[in-house]
């Protein structure tokens, strides 16, 4: 029987909030205390109406300790990558160095110039400092920020293609992370999608097909985290520009990872190069292969810009004083010169044979105190970029193969690698 009087009775026999605080002890803060003895009461009265038995304060508590320990845990904290993946999206993508940190921590302990013109004593503009260094740095002649990747392609096609057609192939129609599509991205800015070609060949011919007086853009996404590889044919960026200005239409190109680091000579595509081949827009992250925190960037031809910039989407988009003094940072760093200075660039380029010998400086540490039972091994393996860059892409490494043999049966065994693990922790 879960109904009637019984089932009253029951409930009543629930102990109140504060007497499960009471037995949570002062080491826990009040607030989050009587939030965990809330939600263990409320699980235990939807047990008493399915009919269960009122459990007792003391097991009721047991379950709000357990909440709080599950709350503790969820808090962001820091962890060592020792994965071999560079750009970790689970652990945060990538650390920012201590310059850009000592950027971020100039504009977040004080106020500062975010949207004040001081040279004119008039209210600025949040891009205008970035956008600068962008246009220096890419040779765009003009750039915007937002928040991420993702928001700099759907406010894009919003301000300058809705309720028109943007072409794309049919190889290019990405899923990126937690199964966010360019499709449904695409959708959502208002504008309708042509796919042409197959999945992996497009021809120019294609585009020229589906071209209509509809169409508002050639977009062109750069498969940032899978490589098509076999029988396949892309359009070129180049040709697809040509195509675009004889059509009269945008050629926006989504590069994904924005590499501008030519020194480390990836087989990704340079910012500065899809601008040079014709592109109007380009976009691409702040925090994967330009090494800097997470944000979207926006660069291109002024008047596109422009458009793009006064699109009510920009607002819901736009990012905060930490971000852009993090990311002002990391463009200063390119600009002096000192861009392998950056934590990405350290783990990346650092040369195999240190990695060879910080593996072996650990094994012998770790291995001078521990048993016969542990066996510490230096291995060759290879590191990924990661964070969707680079897809099949290996850098040459080493790591720590650890196995441990125990009695019972049981043996415990992990990989640990140099490539992600900086030096601080060796």
């Amino acid at each position: 029987m879960t109904g009637g009087p019984d089932l009253q009775t029951r409930l009543r026999a629930l102990p109140s909030v504060d007497r499960v605080v009471g037995l949570l002890g002062e080491a826990h803060p009040p607030t989050a205390a009587a939030a965990a003895a809330r939600r263990a009461i409320d699980e235990a009265r939807i047990a008493v109406r399915a009919g269960s038995a009122p459990p007792s304060t003391e097991s009721i508590a047991a379950v709000a300790l357990s909440l709080l320990g599950d709350d503790d845990r969820g808090l962001l904290q820091p962890v060592i990558n020792a994965t071999g993946v560079l750009i970790h999206t689970n652990l945060g993508r990538i650390p920012l160095g201590p310059q850009q940190l000592r950027a971020v921590e100039r504009v977040a302990s004080g106020y500062s110039n975010l949207e004040y013109d001081i040279s004119s004593g008039r209210r600025g503009s949040r891009y205008s400092h970035a956008t600068k260094l962008i246009s220096s740095l890419t040779g765009a002649e003009a750039a915007l920020v937002v928040n991420n990747n993702a928001a700099a392609v759907l406010v894009t096609l919003a301000a300058l293609c809705a309720g028109k057609e943007v072409v794309i192939s049919r190889g290019e129609l990405v899923e990126i992370g937690g199964e966010f599509r360019i499709p449904d991205v695409m959708k959502a800015s208002g504008t309708k999608l042509v796919e042409v070609g197959t999945t992996n060949r497009t021809h120019v011919g294609d585009f020229e097909k589906a071209i209509s007086a509809d169409t508002a853009a050639i977009l062109k996404v750069h498969p940032s985290n899978y490589r098509v590889v076999g029988f396949t044919a892309e359009v070129a960026a180049r040709e697809v520009a040509r195509l675009a200005i004889g059509r009269g239409i945008y050629f926006i190109h989504d590069l994904g990872s924005g590499l501008v680091f030519e020194e480390a000579q990836l087989h990704e595509p340079l910012v500065a190069s899809a601008l040079e081949d014709g592109a109007d827009v380009v976009t691409f992250s702040g925090d994967k292969l330009l090494g800097g925190p997470q944000a979207g960037i926006i660069a291109g031809r002024a008047k596109l810009i422009d458009k793009i910039s006064r699109h009510p989407l920009m607002r819901a988009v736009r990012p905060d004083k930490m971000t852009l003094a993090a990311l002002e940072e990391t463009l200063q760093m390119y600009l002096r010169g000192r861009a392998a200075e950056l934590p990405l660039w350290q783990m990346a380029l650092v040369p195999v044979e240190e990695l060879e010998a910080r593996a072996k400086h650990v094994a012998e540490e770790l291995g001078a105190g521990m048993g016969a039972e542990v066996k510490i091994e230096v291995v060759p393996i290879a590191s990924v970029a990661g964070g969707g860059s680079l897809p099949g892409s290996e850098l040459a490494s080493f790591g720590l193969a650890v196995s441990m043999a125990r009695r019972a049966r049981r043996s415990c065994n992990g990989l640990f690698a140099m490539r992600t693990l900086p030096s601080s922790h060796v």
